[in-house]
């Protein structure tokens, strides 16, 4: 995973992505299948007053809407729908997304490579110097 600040920006600046569409798209994949902001909380892992935050940016938008239970005796519970153009939202995000993911993949693929490369060389200049000194 790209551990520095300054590496991850770079990732999120070729795929065209910040931190915060990052934090929409974790809540549009989720804030359909939920009935609270709690329980939204609990599945994305934010604090509440995060994803109350995330959701009236989503309303603002218009990605989301917001239905009342006709039939609950809870009048503030609310069931929110993504929109028509929550949805491509959610997969153009998605879409990025998965091309951080896969540039991600691409340098630990490399950094593994590299080891393993490190590690043979390692291990024959060892085996030569004992051999060596076997002599």
């Amino acid at each position: 995973m790209i551990q520095s600040l300054n590496e991850q920006k770079r990732v999120f600046k070729l795929a065209d992505i910040n931190t915060d569409q990052i934090d929409l798209l974790h809540v549009m994949q989720k804030v359909e299948d939920v009935t609270s902001q709690k329980e939204l909380a609990e599945r994305v892992g934010f604090n509440v007053g995060k994803v109350n935050y995330v959701i009236k940016e989503l309303l603002g938008k218009g990605y989301i809407k917001a239905e009342n239970f006709v039939k609950s005796s809870n009048k503030r519970a609310y069931k929110y729908v993504l929109t028509g153009d929550g949805l491509k939202n959610k997969i153009l995000l998605t879409e990025k997304y998965i091309a951080i993911k896969k540039l991600e993949y691409e340098e630990l693929q490399e950094n593994l490579n590299l080891d393993k490369r490190r590690g043979i060389a390692v291990n024959e200049y060892v085996i030569t110097n004992i051999k060596e000194a076997l002599k």
